[in-house]
């Protein structure tokens, strides 16, 4: 969708009624109870004259228990639709908020790693759960609102006409200045409220990393630094809401005061007939003084519409987001996707790997990364991609895992480019430990299913005697069943990175990608996980991204990367025997080990 049109009329609420289907016999209530109570309350007045004329100027009570009656019947069924209305409006809120955001969560699942990286937690969090939350109250409050207030100022400039138009004329001479006021505030507290929400995902975004980072905080002695900064985006943001506060104040300010002026009418020209008619001149007060507050409620109504209209807009737009990597139509039929694969067609992956005339570069950035490159990776083959941080290692195992399309050229697996199957056939078929592990709230079990969820008692521990970490789980409190933390934060960075390593392998990928997976573990971890790394590659294709070289010497083919393009590709004597860059690498390495060990 262009951006032009990602700014949907009506304050882009037509995007979000495909979401009401689901809730039409609620709606249905809702808005027939808001109706009915309008009704009443445009019918109480009525009640109010009648007694005057009646019962007051009338001097007799001859109908006054049938009055009683009906008073007490209408007080009944107001209450009555009062409760169904605000029931079924707490009910479509609830049901919206979950809808949204279940399509929400869902839709980011299936878009590209470029999303993310371009894209802050703090950012992604807020369109999440707070612009739903603010859509949810729009199309179940506002609706219920709306209906009640906007029908009983109908039902009120009726009844007044049909009473004393001149009267009531007067009174509604008024309404054209409410919406000249709407014309000139609009543009501001939609510029200012877009503003608020902008600055509302940064705070969300820094303190989501002051949380997470909040050892990192303490071990640099930065607190003060990270509070500054905190404190200087809070101060930005109570400037903005200020801002808009003092606008919707001027705005609330002058509507009241085009809405007084109603009363201020009835006050003058009402006292001319208060003396023959005390009914009449009772009903206008009422009405006019009813007025107040759907006038009122309209300078609400609008200054939400607008704020909302934000929210929208926002959520919208990462709805319409795709994803950089998509399966053809034709692939998603015959495989299926991610949320309903077709598993019964998915052919078995060996792990036979060919660049074939591959050129790439980031989707958010100029620089070619790779040009006419070709490799073969036969399966059974364990390549290690090497380099200095930050030279661009993880490329080549982006683009084998689809996290990437070429930018030219074909990636094959098996001999068809992978582009000819599914992402999740692919995806299911990979092992990848990435250098930083992460855990999911919930046990050492639960986080170890999650690489296969129908492993037996057996195969869990199996695999973790793979990887060297069946004593470390034993001595957990509860064994499997000890809860991990969030993200794994009860565990040790290494114990986290074993548990990882184990939750591949139970897999059983015929592809295993290990990304820097020695790189955050201490020696003794590192040399646990590398004495399995042997024996865990046999039978598989490997791809081991490492910055320690002195872990990859074994490798069929090791790949140097520098400044994001491969300088030198060759076995570990021949790149040695070269003495190019790897050899320099390697020894300057080499000499910074032998150092701290002494040193140690």
């Amino acid at each position: 969708m262009k951006n032009k049109e990602k700014r949907l009329p009506f304050f882009g609420i037509g995007k979000i009624l495909p979401y009401l289907k689901n809730y039409k016999k609620a709606l249905a209530i809702l808005v027939l109870g808001s109706l009915g109570g309008s009704l009443i309350d445009i019918g109480v007045p009525l009640f109010q004259r009648y007694a005057l004329n009646h019962f007051v100027a009338g001097g007799t009570l001859d109908t006054l228990p049938v009055f009683i009656a009906l008073y007490f019947g209408v007080i009944v069924a107001s209450a009555v639709m009062g409760y169904f209305s605000a029931y079924c409006g707490m009910a479509i809120e609830v049901g919206i908020d979950k809808d949204l955001r279940n399509d929400a969560f869902e839709h980011l699942q299936t878009l590209s790693f470029s999303y993310f990286n371009q894209n802050s937690v703090g950012y992604i969090h807020s369109r999440v759960m707070s612009d739903t939350q603010r859509i949810g109250t729009l199309v179940s409050w506002t609706l219920l609102d709306s209906t009640w207030q906007l029908s009983y100022l109908v039902g009120a400039i009726v009844v007044m006409l049909s009473i004393n138009a001149r009267l009531a004329l007067m009174v509604l001479a008024v309404l054209p200045l409410t919406v000249l006021l709407y014309a000139v505030f609009q543009r501001n507290l939609t510029r200012v409220n877009r503003e608020i929400r902008e600055q509302n995902s940064v705070i969300t975004g820094n303190f989501n990393e002051g949380i997470t980072g909040a050892r990192t905080i303490k071990t640099l002695v930065i607190e003060d630094t990270m509070g500054r900064a905190f404190t200087d985006d809070t101060e930005l943001m109570r400037r903005k809401t200020l801002r808009a506060a003092r606008l919707r104040g001027l705005f609330a300010a002058t509507m009241h005061f085009a809405s007084s002026l109603a009363l201020a009418i009835v006050l003058w020209q009402g006292g001319f007939i208060a003396k023959s008619q005390i009914g009449t001149f009772s009903l206008f007060m009422s009405y006019a003084q009813g007025m107040m507050e759907p006038v009122r409620w309209i300078v609400d109504a609008i200054s939400d519409l607008i704020t909302t209209q934000v929210n929208i807009e926002r959520l919208v737009k990462l709805l319409n987001t795709q994803p950089d990597v998509v399966d053809s139509e034709a692939v998603t039929a015959l495989y299926g996707d991610c949320f309903e694969p077709k598993r019964e067609n998915w052919e078995e992956l060996r792990g036979d790997i060919r660049f074939e005339d591959v050129s790439f570069r980031y989707p958010d950035g100029d620089e070619t990364i790779l040009e006419h490159f070709d490799l073969d990776i036969p399966f059974g083959s364990s390549i290690a991609i090497v380099g200095e941080t930050g030279a661009g290692k993880s490329t080549l195992a982006n683009l084998i895992c689809r996290f990437y399309e070429p930018t030219a050229g074909r990636v094959l697996i098996d001999g068809r480019d992978a582009r000819e199957r599914s992402q999740l056939w692919l995806h299911s078929a990979i092992g990848y430990v990435l250098q930083t592990p992460h855990l999911f709230s919930g046990t050492v079990r639960e986080n170890l299913l999650y690489g296969n969820p129908e492993a037996s008692e057996e195969q869990i521990w199996e695999a973790l005697r793979l990887v060297s970490a069946e004593a470390m789980v034993r001595q957990l409190e509860k064994g499997l069943d000890t809860d991990v933390g969030e993200g794994g934060d009860l565990l040790s960075t290494g114990e986290k990175q074993l548990l990882s390593f184990a939750r591949a392998i139970l897999a059983d990928p015929k592809i295993l990608v290990l990304d820097e997976a020695t790189a955050s573990v201490d020696t003794i971890t590192e040399q646990k996980i590398q004495a399995a790394i042997d024996t865990i590659i046999r039978g598989r294709t490997s791809i081991v991204i490492a910055h320690r070289l002195s872990t990859v010497r074994n490798a069929d083919l090791i790949l140097l990367v520098h400044d994001g393009k491969i300088v030198e590709r060759g076995r570990h004597e021949e790149l040695m025997a070269k003495r190019g860059q790897y050899y320099r690498l390697y020894t300057r390495q080499y000499e910074d080990e032998a150092t701290s060990s002494l040193l140690g």
